[in-house]
């Protein structure tokens, strides 16, 4: 195998400044260590500034071989990054995460020989950032319904990269990343004769320059004094992993009532001001109230107690009985539930089974997911008391079109309710809470997080967590947000920057595609450029 590796970056094109033909054992090690570098910059580890570099040292890794061979490189590149980033997924079986991330890494795969091609075409690094872009758009469609975790962008909640979200989402702060990445790769390539020429001096400039531009994307101010109070409730589980929900029923809706109840009490005492709504985390109730009184009552009594709108997270029954949804139920301290939310992107293997039938007879453990989740049809505009909240549901977090839509329809603040109990104390709630932080700035919103075990926060419209609790505790808190109505360019225009990037991409895909070799001598001017 060492000596096709050889063999292939012999029979690649020659281009000056890339590692010698000898150094497959170089490429490796800089995919890998590229990979690391990236799942450094995710939380909780955090070290944002780390993501250009994993990307330069990725770039380098496959820049100068053929697409095949650009290819491998890229699959271990993205394991790298991936076997870390996602190990979150471990409680729920070594299995599972190894299989996700075996699937993931081939989007990583597709992309690095895309790289290796357009790295032959002048200015580059901008088409490499687009096919990064490319890469997360179609993670984010494909399998069964797509996985947008870890997105690069996803790295940046809180840092000089972010303003760029207020003017294209999360594609842009992607683009603008990988395109620092890129140039600094582009400089480790022209710096490796040990020449200093003004070229150089310009690279340097452009990759420090990208993240400072981040500080001048205009973005809206305050509206005034408008601004509600906002209760949260950490009710915390008896159990952990996928036995969360612990041997006794009721359990999590118990804690969560009397928390609720303990915060009445508390603003009977002058301790807390009195909320003007209250926010209960995704799955609060382990039992249907529409269907049983018992329930109903718990979460009545608690309502009536706290004397506010509840927004309370439950999985109920479809009305035939055969399927659930996973549902923020707006509680009503006079009238009992009444308009609600049914969460729209599922979380694969999670709340439904692709192809259950077949893979309940070979893997055991399908059958604990239980009835098959159906997706609701409307935005999650909940009016509460004296607001229109924007309801979210845990997984629906990562996905820009159900946020971005929420927020048309007039959400404000965004609520995100979120079950986080099976993983607890992994590297998923950090990452969760940076995806609330870039959501913030990208439609300057205020985001209210309610997790059952954690971490529950509050992240102001500039990206800033304000308040969060600590996981695996109980917790509440009231906290005054400002209410935010006007429009980042961001909302206004929604995918329009992305499908931009992925034109881009693939122009230049084409172009590079199309292009015949250049002669010998002509292709270290027109391959580095």
């Amino acid at each position: 195998m060492a000596q096709r590796t050889v063999q292939d970056d012999q029979r690649a094109p020659a281009v000056s400044g890339a590692p010698p033909p000898s150094c497959a054992l170089w490429r490796l090690a800089a995919c890998l260590v590229g990979g690391v570098l990236l799942f450094l910059a995710f939380p909780p580890v955090g070290l944002w500034f780390l993501a250009p570099p994993g990307v330069a040292l990725l770039t380098l890794a496959v820049r100068g071989v053929r697409a095949r061979r650009a290819a491998w490189l890229g699959y271990l590149g993205g394991a790298a990054f991936l076997v870390p980033a996602l190990a979150w997924v471990r409680p729920i079986g070594d299995d599972a995460w190894l299989i996700l991330v075996a699937v993931e890494s081939l989007f990583f795969a597709a992309m690095s020989a895309g790289v290796a091609v357009v790295t032959r075409l002048r200015g580059w690094p901008l088409w490499v950032a687009a096919l990064w872009v490319a890469q997360e758009w179609a993670r984010g469609l494909f399998p069964v319904g797509g996985f947008p975790w870890v997105r690069v962008a996803f790295s940046q909640g809180r840092s000089a990269f972010t303003p760029y979200a207020a003017l294209g989402g999360a594609p842009l702060v992607t683009f603008a990343v990988v395109l620092c990445g890129a140039l600094l790769a582009l400089l480790a390539v022209r710096l490796a004769p040990r020449r200093w020429t003004r070229e150089i001096a310009f690279l340097l400039a452009g990759a420090v320059a990208v993240p400072l531009l981040g500080y001048a994307v205009p973005r809206p101010g305050a509206e005034g004094a408008r601004s509600v109070r906002v209760g949260v409730v950490q009710g915390d589980v008896p159990g952990e992993g996928m036995g969360f929900l612990g041997d006794e029923p009721a359990v999590v809706l118990r804690n969560h009532a009397d928390k609720t109840h303990e915060l009445a009490r508390a603003v009977r005492a002058g301790k807390v001001q009195k909320p003007d709504i209250v926010v209960w985390p995704e799955n609060s109730t382990d039992i249907d109230p529409y269907r049983d009184s018992f329930a109903y009552g718990v979460i009545d009594s608690a309502v009536r107690d706290i004397g506010v709108p509840v927004l309370v997270g439950a999985v109920v029954r479809s009305p035939d009985g055969r399927h659930r949804y996973t549902r923020g139920i707006v509680w009503d301290p006079v009238r009992g539930p009444g308009a609600y939310y049914d969460k729209r992107k599922l979380v694969p293997f999670g709340e439904f089974v692709p192809f259950k039938d077949l893979l309940a007879k070979f893997i055991k453990r399908i059958n604990l997911v239980g009835l098959q989740s159906l997706a609701g049809t409307r935005d999650g505009d909940l009016r509460m008391g004296p607001v229109t909240v924007g309801a979210v549901e845990c997984y629906e977090v990562a996905f820009d079109d159900i946020v971005r839509s929420t927020v048309l329809a007039g959400g404000t603040p965004i609520v995100v309710q979120t079950n986080n109990a099976t993983y607890a104390l992994t590297n998923l709630p950090p990452q969760q809470l940076a995806m609330s932080q870039l959501r913030a700035v990208e439609h300057d919103r205020a985001v209210i997080t309610a997790a059952t075990t954690g971490i529950s926060a509050y992240v102001d419209p500039g990206g800033q967590v304000r308040w969060q609790t600590a996981e695996r505790v109980a917790d509440m808190a009231v906290m005054t947000v400002p209410i935010r109505t006007g429009e980042t360019l961001a909302t206004r225009v929604g995918a329009l920057p992305e499908w931009a990037l992925l034109l881009v991409g693939a122009g230049a895909l084409a172009a590079a595609l199309r292009r015949r070799p250049a002669p010998q001598q002509d292709r270290t001017d027109e391959e580095d450029g």
